[in-house]
C-alpha cells in the first residue's frame, strides 16, 4: 500500500497545461518550511467535456516534475470514480477518490445489517471520545438506522477498493472514500459507524471526506455557521483516531476537504485544528486553475482578453444548461451578472478584478466567478484556440496560477 503525504493538496487542471505552475506553488511552500504534496486530480465527468484522457494528467505531472526538479512525492488521482468509471483510470492513477454517495440510503439486506450490530457492541451506548466537543449515546435502534443508511455506500466502496486491489497488485495505491455529496451532514455516531463498515469491507482508506454543515460553493467563499464548522471538524478528527485505534485502520488516516478552493474563512479554523492535533489533511481544490487561466488571458488583453469576453457572453446565452450539473453547489445571482453589452467595454484589468477572488475588492463579482468556474466546456470547444492562446500567454497566467494556489490557498491554510 502507497502511504499518503501529511499534508496533500488536490489540484485541478482542466486542460493540462498548468501543472508547472501549480507544483511552483508547492515549491514555494517549501521555502517557508512546509511540505505538501501534489495531488492532480480530475474526474470522469471532466474528462467527458474536455474530450481527454486519465493519461493526461500524467503526462503533465510528470513533465512538470522533471521540469522544475521536484524531488519529493506527488500523485494522480482518479476523482470521484465508480465501479462502472474506474477501469480507464487504472495504469495512470495511484490516488483514487471512491465515489459512493449513491449508496447512501439505498437497501440492504436486513440481515447483513442485523449481523454488522451483532458484531459491533462497542457502537452501542455512551461514547466519551478525545477530542469531541461532548460525548454522545447510540442505542441499538440508532446503530441499526445508521448501518441500515450507510451499509449499501460501504459495500459499494469495498467492491471498488477489491478491484482497484486486484488491478494494480504490488503497485499499490493511495484511497479515499468521498461521502461529501449528500444533503445532510454525517454526525459523530454516523461518522464512526461508517468506519466500522468500511474497516469490514476491508477497505484501507487513507482518507475520507466527510460532508459538512455550510455551503461549499464552487470557487468562494464557505457560507455557514464557522462555529459550527469548527465543531464538526475538530469532533471528525476525533472520531477519525478512535476508529484508527478501535478497527486497525491506516495510522495516517486523515480528512479531506472537498471543494475546499477558496474557502478562506476556514483555513484559520483548519490550521488551529492541525497544529493541536498533528493531524493531516488533504484539500481537494478544483476549478480555480481555469479561472486563474481566464485572468491571465484577460490580463494579457489584445485576443486573450477578446476570447474571455467571448466565453462570458456565450455563458450568459447557456446559463441554466451550463449551471444544471454544479447546481447544489453553485449560488448565482443572475442580477448581479453584467450583460455582454457592458463587458464588452471592460478593460482586461477590469474583467480580471471581477474574476480574482479577493474578498472586500469593489470589483469582485462572485456571480461572474461562479458563472465562469463552471463554463470550462465552451473553452474546451474552442479547441486550439484556446489552448493556443495558454500557450502564448503562458507566463502572465502561469503568475496568477502560482499567486492563486500558493499565497492565498496554501500560505493561508498552512502558514497563516
Amino acid at each position: 500500500m502507497l502511504s499518503l503525504e501529511k499534508f496533500t493538496i488536490g489540484v485541478g487542471d482542466r486542460f493540462a497545461h498548468q501543472a508547472k505552475a501549480q507544483l511552483q506553488a508547492c515549491i514555494n511552500l517549501a521555502a517557508d518550511g512546509v511540505e505538501v504534496v501534489p495531488v492532480w486530480n480530475k474526474s470522469n465527468r471532466e474528462h467527458t467535456f474536455i474530450g481527454s484522457s486519465p493519461q493526461s494528467v500524467r503526462d503533465a505531472a510528470d513533465a512538470a516534475v522533471q521540469a522544475l526538479g521536484w524531488r519529493k512525492p506527488y500523485h494522480v488521482d482518479a476523482d470521484h470514480i465508480r465501479l462502472d468509471t474506474v477501469d480507464r483510470f487504472l495504469d495512470a492513477s495511484d490516488f483514487f477518490t471512491i465515489d459512493v454517495a449513491d449508496g447512501i440510503g439505498a437497501e440492504c439486506p436486513e440481515k447483513s445489517v442485523f449481523r454488522f450490530v451483532q458484531r459491533h457492541p462497542e457502537l452501542i451506548g455512551e461514547h466519551r471520545i478525545a477530542g469531541l466537543s461532548e460525548p454522545f449515546e447510540a442505542g441499538e435502534a440508532e446503530v441499526t438506522r445508521i448501518a441500515e443508511k450507510y451499509m449499501r455506500a460501504a459495500k459499494d466502496a469495498g467492491a471498488i477498493f477489491r478491484h482497484i486491489s486486484k488491478a494494480k497488485g504490488k503497485r499499490g495505491f493511495i484511497a479515499e472514500v468521498s461521502m461529501d455529496e449528500t444533503d445532510a451532514p454525517q454526525t459523530p455516531p454516523e461518522l464512526l459507524v461508517i468506519l466500522a463498515l468500511l474497516a469490514d469491507e476491508k477497505v484501507r482508506l487513507q482518507t475520507i471526506a466527510p460532508k459538512f454543515t455550510g455551503r461549499f460553493n464552487k470557487g468562494v467563499d464557505y457560507v455557514g455557521d464557522l462555529a459550527q464548522f469548527e465543531r464538526e471538524f475538530n469532533d471528525d478528527l476525533g472520531i477519525l483516531q478512535h476508529a484508527i485505534a478501535l478497527y486497525g485502520l491506516p495510522k495516517n488516516l486523515k480528512l479531506s476537504v472537498h471543494s475546499g478552493s477558496d474557502k478562506f474563512s476556514l483555513y484559520p479554523i483548519i490550521r488551529r485544528a492541525l497544529q493541536r492535533t498533528g493531524a493531516g489533511v488533504h484539500l481537494k481544490t478544483a476549478g480555480t486553475t481555469w479561472l486563474e487561466e481566464l485572468i491571465g488571458l484577460a490580463e494579457a488583453g489584445g485576443e486573450g482578453l477578446a476570447l474571455v469576453k467571448d466565453i462570458y457572453s456565450t455563458a450568459l446565452d447557456h446559463v441554466d444548461e451550463l449551471c444544471a450539473p454544479y447546481s447544489a453547489v453553485i449560488d448565482i445571482n443572475r442580477a448581479a451578472l453584467p450583460g455582454a453589452a457592458i463587458t464588452a467595454r471592460w478593460s482586461g484589468a477590469q474583467f480580471a478584478s471581477a474574476m480574482r477572488h479577493i474578498p472586500g475588492h469593489p470589483e469582485f463579482n462572485p456571480s461572474v466567478r461562479q458563472l465562469l468556474h463552471v463554463s470550462f466546456k465552451l473553452a474546451a470547444k474552442k479547441g486550439g484556440a484556446y489552448t493556443g492562446l495558454l500557450k502564448a500567454n503562458e507566463a502572465i497566467v502561469a503568475k496568477n496560477v502560482t499567486e492563486n494556489l500558493y499565497a492565498r490557498h496554501l500560505r493561508t491554510l498552512f502558514v497563516g
